[in-house]
């Protein structure tokens, strides 16, 4: 089976995660799919696979024989999918691209046009999976599982390929930022592993956004408006001086690159009480914790101003840069960029405007830079992954296990 035929399956399993749940995981949706995915890989002869109680798929490939010292490798991909846009019923189809725009809802009259979505161009005569254009698809990230476990078929069938032990782990949540929460990083027992959730054919990202969250809670005062004077004290109004005090420039409307932003995600309020909550993004640590010191000075001024506890500040740290915990196995890297060269891809490191499951994997001992999917556009209805893409990655995971076992 191919791994395009892998995802057209995968992506009939809704698996949407859900920030606001307490549970794990946060959609017992994930559990259908991870239930699914252990059946699939005892078929394919991974004897040991299993899904524990919170959701998590493990299996081993053990190393072919001679090879058992070499370094045991992990492969981990997520089976959530964004909340970004619908995931359930997707009706996905595949379309011989010849260029212009791509009519994905006759009925609805719903286009993929080249001009919003130049990244097309490059496809032209390629085979893209998309959407009627009222769902996101999920390739974001069951291509990368899609990918792994087609490689886990070849190497399994063809025992004539030489490898180490080979770890694979499907997370839940990595959308809601839990992905890495209930790891078992002791017994996935990898050396490093690599997590296949990029983009484009080709990247190999291993820098990602330092990243926190901050919540600006807001006190007032609520008075009949006929006596007002000089006596209300409006919250929803004081948490937008509090916004309009923030560098306007640093707005992710701005920003691009290794720039980072401030991110207004949400806001509520009333007279009596507002609340602001943010997002704060950087790459680079020392403007990071500048950030988080500018939301701090600016609730200290207001509370000078309109008097103490009147602003409350509270930030939480979601995730770091990964690249220090990369550098000093920058042979993640080399061999990735290797293993794209051979099947005739050039890697291309960019910058992740985000993070990943491995980023947190990487500060919790498991060094675990990113490899890409083929896929665009992702949490969005115009998702699409070319299937000639997904044949390449396959090919590039394959291309590592071999690289390690030399």
């Amino acid at each position: 089976m191919r791994a395009h035929e892998r995802l057209l399956h995968y992506v009939s399993f809704g698996t949407q995660s859900n920030h606001e749940s307490k549970t794990i995981p946060s959609t017992e949706s994930q559990k259908v799919l991870g239930a699914a995915l252990v059946v699939e890989m005892k078929a394919l002869g991974i004897e040991d696979a299993f899904m524990d109680d919170k959701g998590y798929v493990y299996g081993t490939i053990p190393a072919t024989p001679g090879k058992e010292n070499k370094p045991v490798i992990g492969l981990i991909a997520h089976m959530d999918t964004a909340e970004d846009a619908s995931g359930d019923n997707i009706q996905a189809k595949i379309v011989v691209y010849q260029g212009g725009d791509i009519l994905l809802n006759e009925e609805k009259n719903i286009l993929m046009t080249e001009k919003e979505y130049p990244s097309l161009k490059k496809y032209v005569g390629q085979h893209l999976i998309v959407t009627d254009g009222t769902t996101l698809l999920g390739a974001d990230d069951k291509a990368g599982i899609a990918e792994i476990m087609t490689m886990a078929e070849e190497l399994i069938n063809n025992p004539s390929i030489e490898h180490g032990k080979i770890r694979i782990g499907f997370t839940p949540d990595e959308e809601v930022g839990r992905g890495a929460n209930y790891f078992d990083v002791e017994g996935f027992g990898a050396d490093f592993a690599y997590t296949v959730d990029g983009g484009e054919l080709g990247e190999l990202e291993y820098e990602n956004f330092n990243a926190g969250s901050a919540k600006v809670v807001v006190h007032g005062l609520s008075i009949h408006t006929g006596s007002a004077k000089d006596a209300m004290v409006n919250a929803s109004l004081l948490a937008m001086e509090y916004h309009n005090m923030l560098p306007v420039e640093q707005n992710p409307r701005y920003t691009q690159g290794y720039e980072g932003f401030f991110h207004l995600d949400s806001i509520k309020g009333r007279v009596e009480e507002a609340e602001l909550h943010y997002i704060i993004r950087d790459h680079d640590a020392a403007k990071y914790d500048q950030k988080k010191q500018v939301m701090q000075d600016i609730a200290d001024y207001l509370n000078k101003k309109y008097g103490e506890g009147t602003f409350e500040l509270t930030i939480e740290e979601s995730y770091r840069n990964m690249k220090e915990k990369i550098e000093p196995h920058m042979h993640l890297i080399d061999n990735a960029r290797k293993a794209f060269a051979q099947c005739g891809v050039e890697a291309q490191t960019v910058p992740i405007r985000g993070g990943t499951d491995g980023a947190r994997l990487s500060y919790m001992g498991l060094p675990c830079p990113n490899l890409s999917t083929g896929g665009h556009n992702f949490h969005g209805r115009f998702e699409y992954i070319p299937v000639e893409s997904m044949d390449k990655m396959t090919e590039t995971l394959v291309n590592i296990v071999k690289i390690y076992a030399l």
